[in-house]
Parts: structure tokens; C-alpha cells; sequence
């Protein structure tokens, strides 16, 4: 079976493009959406120093720091009104969608269709705020205490106006960005919070790129090494797209039944399992929820307690803490994402309601127990993937000090987003294809 993207390449045409004026439209809100983002990510909060923020983040914006910096599209390091990117809105989906499994009373409410989905949207925002406050609240807290080889890092002398304006500031723009993606999702192509850390990335690869080669400039990595770290990137493309396409493809037959003196039914199909249903979902949330701590742990470490430093400094690259929750907690949102996303017990219903039924296997609970087995088996295999993808990267950064752009996870986001929007776009050409195929029908109808 064709992919998206291959089907896109088959069908599209410039003459059809240019047609589809409410593709272009959507096409051109996304990237308007996206630039002013990217503008955003430029704009310092008030009362901080770029050039001591930047020194400072050489010697410890190392390990989880990072990583946000990486997703934050750089606005951490220059320490902007985009600083927490959509962070906090990623970890209170998170805890929303674990508190709608243990509390009986939102788990009635995700069931209650678009009005409830709407509720938990709305809890989402409200968490989304305080998470925010928490974690710009830490950041001010640490600022105030940092001091660079050039100065302090904050160059307003009140503490509490800094502390005060730093909070609305970041958190006016995590709440900026939630309302943006949204924007992006309703009338733009593909899903606005995605998109948002996509182009983080993508507008950082230039850089990483030109430190990369600045090291072997400099002799601190053999040019073998860069061309091996090149070549690995393309492989890792490649095995991602390769990933991300497998299926388990389990056969469903319909009995034939006879209606008068016709017979209907009997055909095959096949019921589609993904080898990685949670897609890029574990790893952006094991980070966004290792983040939480530790944004505060690393910025606040300087002066502080001794166990607080010595976290800090077992949570920076490479470390066998960091290395093993990370991966722990790729494992546990995988199998999460993949309970919440597909229910067993309700396809198998969903087979028996229209007489569909798996060769070998008896319809009702024996269907929706295969089934869990089944997928049960593929989510191990996912998630040893997503842990390999992501975590022996890190083990190179951590050895040679490659920029994170290079790493699994950032391939994983940047490859994951732009075929989940080639696909969005397929849809838009072939819906708008169908209307032109209608019109024209209505047309000729009326001719003759």
C-alpha cells in the first residue's frame, strides 16, 4: 500500500494546488501562525541580560536543559517570552489524561462525546496556567540568584517587580502559544502544538549544523566522524519513516448471508495495528515531565542544598539517572498512550455488532483478548524502539558533545509532524478533487 507521501507525489500537480483555494489558505495561516511564533522566540523577558544568559547556559544548559532548549527552539538559552514553549500545556495534558483513568467522575465526562471532551479541554487550560505560574515562578527564583563571568543575570533591581514580571511574562506566553496551536489546528494543516515544537527544530538545525562542523574545524571531532554522524542521520530517517509505516494487519471475514434470492457478504478485510500507535507522544511527554523538577533543580542549584546540586548533576547527558527514567518513562507512556488510543474490548464489540469476526478466533471476549495480546506484542516492540531512538543518541552527544539536533528524538518529532502533514495535505487535494469530480456530474446532468 502506497504511503501518503507517495500518493502526494503521484497526484500532485501544480494546476491542482492552485485550485485548491482553501488548502492554500489553510497552507498560508500555518506558516504565518509558525513565523510569528519564531518571532517570539526573540523577544527577551524584561530585566534580563542576553549575553549573561548565554555564558550561563554554556557552562550548565547541559542535559534536560538542553533538551528544552532544543524543543523550546532556542528560546530558553535567550531566555525570551517563549522561554517554556507549550511545555506546560504537554504536561497538563498529560496529567489530565492520567487523572481520566483513576477519578471516575472526569472519566464520565471523556464520555459525555464533544461536550465532555470540551470540559476536559477547558481543566487542561486551567492546569496549563498553574504549571506555568510553578515553572516561571523557579525560573525567576534561579535568575535572581545567577551571576555570569560579565554580571548578575537580572539587571532590575527590585526583586519582587522581576519575580512578578518574569511570571506574567512567561506565562502569558505559554498561554499565547496554546491559543496559537489551536489556531493552527482549526484553520491551519496539521496539529498546531506539533507544528509549534516541528519548527523549534527545523529553525535550530542550521546552527547545530554549522557547531557541528566548527568542531571538526577546531580537531575536536576527526571529519570521519562527522561523515559517520551525517550518514547516521540519514539512516535514522530512513528507519523512522520505516517504523512509523509497519502494521500488523489482522484479517476480518463477514459471514455471507442471503437475502431473498441474493447472497450478500462474505468479504475479507483487514483490521490495521500500527506498530507504534503512540507515535512521537512518549518521548515529548517523558521529557515534559522530567522538566517540571528539574527546570526549577538546575536553575536554583547554585546556592542551594547539597542533594539539590547533586540531582542536578545526575540528571545532565549521558547520566545513568537521566538515561534510565527517560526510559522508563518512554516505556509507561507508550503502553498508556496505546491503552487510551485503542480499546480491545470495544473493536472486538464493534465485529461482533456488524458479524465481522477473525479466522480462528471466537467473536466477544476471546476477539478482545487476541487482540490485546496482539497488541500487547507490538507496543513492546514500539517502545524498544522509541527507547533505542532516542536514548543511544544521547550516549554519542554525551561522548562527542553533538548538538541535540542531531539526536533521536528531534528526528523522531521533524519526521513523525512532516508526514502527518503531507497526509493532512492528501486529504485536502483529493476532498477538493472529489468536488471538482461533482461538479462537473451536476453540470453534464444538466446538459442532457
Amino acid at each position: 500500500m502506497a504511503s501518503a507521501a507517495e500518493q502526494l507525489a503521484a497526484n500532485l500537480n501544480f494546476g491542482v494546488l492552485a485550485k485548491a483555494t482553501d488548502l492554500k489558505k489553510r497552507i498560508w495561516f500555518t506558516v504565518a501562525a509558525l513565523v510569528v511564533y519564531r518571532l517570539g522566540t526573540w523577544i527577551p523577558i524584561p530585566g534580563v541580560d542576553p549575553h549573561v544568559m548565554a555564558d550561563l547556559f554554556k557552562q550548565s544548559g547541559g542535559g534536560l536543559l538542553g533538551m528544552f532548549d532544543m524543543l523550546a527552539g532556542g528560546a530558553l538559552q535567550r531566555m525570551t517570552i517563549f522561554a517554556l514553549n507549550i511545555m506546560p500545556y504537554i504536561s497538563a495534558s498529560i496529567i489530565m489524561q492520567l487523572m481520566a483513568t483513576v477519578i471516575p467522575s472526569l472519566e464520565a465526562i471523556k464520555k459525555e462525546g464533544e461536550q465532555g471532551r470540551k470540559k476536559i479541554n477547558q481543566y487542561t487550560r486551567y492546569l496549563t496556567v498553574l504549571i506555568a505560574i510553578f515553572q516561571s515562578w523557579g525560573i525567576a527564583t534561579g535568575l535572581l540568584g545567577m551571576t555570569g563571568s560579565t554580571g548578575p543575570a537580572v539587571m532590575m533591581d527590585s526583586p519582587a517587580l522581576f519575580t512578578f514580571a518574569t511570571v506574567v511574562t512567561l506565562t502569558g506566553g505559554t498561554l499565547f502559544l496554546m491559543w496559537l496551536g489551536e489556531q493552527i489546528t482549526a484553520r491551519g494543516i496539521g496539529q498546531g502544538t506539533s507544528l509549534i515544537i516541528f519548527a523549534g527544530i527545523v529553525a535550530q538545525l542550521p546552527h547545530a549544523l554549522a557547531a557541528t562542523l566548527e568542531l571538526g574545524r577546531t580537531g575536536a571531532l576527526h571529519p570521519l566522524v562527522i561523515m559517520a554522524l551525517l550518514v547516521m542521520s540519514v539512516a535514522a530517517i530512513a528507519f523512522i519513516v520505516f517504523m512509523e509505516r509497519a502494521q500488523r494487519r489482522l484479517i476480518v471475514q463477514y459471514p455471507k448471508r442471503q437475502v431473498g434470492n441474493k447472497m450478500y457478504g462474505g468479504e475479507s478485510s483487514h483490521l490495521p495495528l500500527k506498530l507504534n500507535t503512540s507515535g512521537v507522544i512518549p518521548p515529548i511527554f517523558a521529557s515534559s515531565l522530567l522538566l517540571m523538577p528539574v527546570t526549577v533543580a538546575q536553575f536554583t542549584a547554585q546556592g542551594g542544598p547539597e542533594w539539590l546540586t547533586t540531582f542536578t548533576a545526575l540528571m545532565g547527558r549521558g547520566h545513568p539517572l537521566y538515561l534510565a527514567m527517560y526510559a522508563g518513562l518512554i516505556v509507561f507512556f507508550a503502553f498508556f498512550y496505546t491503552a487510551v488510543v485503542f480499546n480491545p474490548v470495544d473493536t472486538a464489540d464493534n465485529l461482533k455488532k456488524y458479524g465481522g469476526f477473525i479466522p480462528g478466533i471466537r467473536p466477544g471476549k476471546n476477539t478482545s483478548d487476541y487482540l490485546d495480546y496482539v497488541l500487547t506484542r507490538l507496543t513492546v516492540a514500539g517502545a524498544a524502539y522509541l527507547v533505542a531512538l532516542s536514548i543511544l543518541p544521547e550516549l554519542l552527544i554525551a561522548k562527542w558533545s553533538v548538538p541535540f539536533y542531531f539526536g533521536g528524538t528531534s528526528l523522531l518529532i521533524v519526521v513523525t509532524v512532516t508526514m502527518d502533514t503531507v497526509a493532512q495535505i492528501q486529504s485536502h487535494l483529493l476532498a477538493h478533487q472529489y468536488e471538482g469530480l461533482i461538479k462537473k456530474s451536476r453540470l453534464r446532468g444538466r446538459r442532457g
